[in-house]
């Protein structure tokens, strides 16, 4: 891909704040407790039912910052996991691990928004 990924819809994100920089910093803490808690249960060897409901969950904090890369990945690996299919461990490493890959830049950028929105305390051109 030669552009840069959005990781974040700075957009988005304000819309579903409100436009308000408090609140979205909120979300954004919020969004990092999710991560921090589900992406615990995102094991390849577990049961598919669980991951799939911890993929669904970061899936849905995603979208609440307008996360739209991580929310695509996480649907994906939900959709596998709640198929009747059988779930090889390794394509079920290979759903998380995309899921992780988009984790990593996000959380980056989460960072970086959430010190915009503290330093000035409103919302920048995305």
């Amino acid at each position: 891909m030669s552009e840069e990924i959005k990781w974040i819809d700075r957009t988005q994100l304000s819309a579903n704040t409100a436009g308000d920089a408090e609140l979205a910093r909120e979300v954004l803490e919020i969004f990092k407790g999710q991560v921090e808690t589900w992406g615990q249960m995102l094991n390849a060897a577990d049961d598919p039912a669980r991951w799939a409901d911890a993929a669904h969950t970061i899936k849905g904090a995603a979208l609440g910052i307008g996360a739209l890369p991580l929310a695509d990945v996480c649907k994906a690996a939900e959709t596998v996991g709640r198929s009747e299919d059988i779930v090889t461990r390794t394509q079920a490493a290979v759903l998380l691990n995309d899921i992780r890959d988009a984790l990593l830049p996000t959380l980056e950028a989460v960072a970086k928004i959430d010190h915009e929105l503290l330093v000035s305390g409103s919302f920048r051109a995305s």
